[in-house]
């Protein structure tokens, strides 16, 4: 098991591009089950303005041969804080590269912005259909409303 961050300080790291996600294991290989992430203050820079962007963002997948090191996730997604991205290149980008390292059998994210400019804009992404007989429950986020 060679890991980064487990059990050790970790500065945050100034980019996503310089993170370093550490994988481990998976204790459970025999069957698939969901794994399930939710950075409810999740945060990016806007691309034009510079102003910061909040969302929700939920992380399910299944594991293949690894399971993502929870301490080295969390320093990946602190690390868009000073990242400029448009949400849907900030939510796929993050998929992608979770998808590409760890190669679980399945994974999909949700990510749920909060309104600049009145409009609330949710991007969703997944690797493909779950594996089969995999319990994949609602990622429990509504819709956005306003004060209405």
């Amino acid at each position: 098991m060679d890991v980064t961050h487990l059990g050790r300080q970790s500065a945050l790291p100034a980019s996503p591009e310089e993170a370093r996600l550490d994988y481990v294991p998976n204790p459970r290989p025999a069957k698939p089950y969901l794994v399930r992430f939710t950075a409810p203050e999740f945060t990016s820079l806007c691309p034009v303005t510079g102003q910061p962007d909040f969302a929700h963002l939920v992380i399910d997948y299944a594991p293949g041969e690894t399971i993502v090191e929870s301490k080295s996730l969390k320093l990946f997604l602190s690390s868009f804080r000073n990242h400029s991205g448009f949400h849907e290149e900030v939510t796929v980008g993050i998929a992608e590269r979770l998808a590409a390292e760890m190669k679980p059998l399945w994974l999909r994210i949700g990510g749920y912005w909060y309104p600049r400019g009145g409009i609330p804009i949710d991007v969703y992404w997944q690797s493909g259909e779950p594996p089969a007989g995999l319990w994949v429950p609602d990622q429990g986020v509504p819709a956005y409303h306003g004060r209405g």
